[in-house]
């Protein structure tokens, strides 16, 4: 699975957000700045999270963006499904973006994707932005890890 940038935009973005809550509105352009997101790019994502009622704009000079739902309860799930409208690696094992494929009767790695495809939508709709934010940052060491360095193409 690899999601597009438009849910990158808005993941970090809401992270943000939720770590602003229950402070003060962010600017747009504060936000496109501390997330490295281009500022027209991010006014068609923040209409987006808007429209599901995930933030809220407020006018005027000292206005700007809230989480308009309290982090724990948006999750990872619907805000990729959102953006990407799909979890699964592989089209033939998606319930949105289902595509037949003529080897599904025999097709013995099919079951791996489903099970991929099923523990991502398990671990992404169990993951509340709260509990990401709570999260530690990724540290190179760990994306580079030995023991998996065998699949370079990870």
């Amino acid at each position: 699975m690899k999601i597009s940038k438009k849910s990158d935009y808005a993941l970090r973005v809401l992270m943000t957000l939720v770590e602003a809550y229950g402070k003060e509105p962010i600017s747009i352009r504060e936000l496109a700045t501390r997330n490295a997101v281009p500022k027209r790019f991010l006014e068609h994502i923040m209409l987006d999270l808007k429209s599901q009622g995930w933030v809220s704009s407020l006018p005027g000079k000292s206005g700007g963006y809230t989480l308009s739902r309290r982090p724990d309860e948006i999750r990872m799930g619907q805000v990729l499904r959102y953006f990407d409208g799909l979890l699964a690696p592989i089209n033939c094992v998606s319930t949105n973006q289902y595509e037949q494929c003529s080897q599904e009767a025999v097709c013995r790695f099919r079951r791996v994707f489903l099970d991929v495809r099923n523990e991502t939508a398990r671990l992404m709709d169990n993951t509340t932005l709260s509990a990401a934010f709570r999260g530690q940052p990724v540290r190179r060491q760990e994306v580079f890890d030995d023991a998996l360095m065998g699949g370079a193409g990870i």
